[in-house]
């Protein structure tokens, strides 16, 4: 019987364990709600203009310099390529630092 009687503690003790951090998430959850559907989108958008800028600029500036000083290479496309890969970065560099923000911060409710 008394052995009976440690395993129903322990399968006590371990489902009370699983309610309270569900009960934690919740609460969490309440205080702290997710970002919504408009935020995903602000954020693609974010990101998106955040590629297409350089490209661009790439772009105009090595149409100027085909114009202005032509010669054997396409200074529009190795410009272009240079504003596209300089947005990427400029894009994994800002969703990585928005993605630690989200991850890494502190709970300013748990107390000390």
């Amino acid at each position: 019987m008394a052995d009976d009687f440690t395993d129903a503690e322990k399968t006590a003790t371990r489902l009370a364990r699983q309610v309270g951090a569900k009960v934690e998430r919740k609460l969490r959850a309440q205080r702290d709600p997710a970002p919504g559907v408009w935020f995903g989108l602000g954020l693609m958008g974010i990101v998106g203009w955040s590629v297409v800028v350089p490209t661009l600029l790439g772009a105009a500036l090595g149409v100027w310099l085909d114009r202005h000083y032509p010669g054997a290479h396409s200074w529009t496309l190795a410009l272009m390529a240079a504003g596209l890969v300089l947005g990427c970065f400029n894009a994994w560099v800002w969703i990585a630092k928005e993605d630690s923000a989200m991850h890494n911060r502190p709970d300013k409710h748990d107390g000390p």
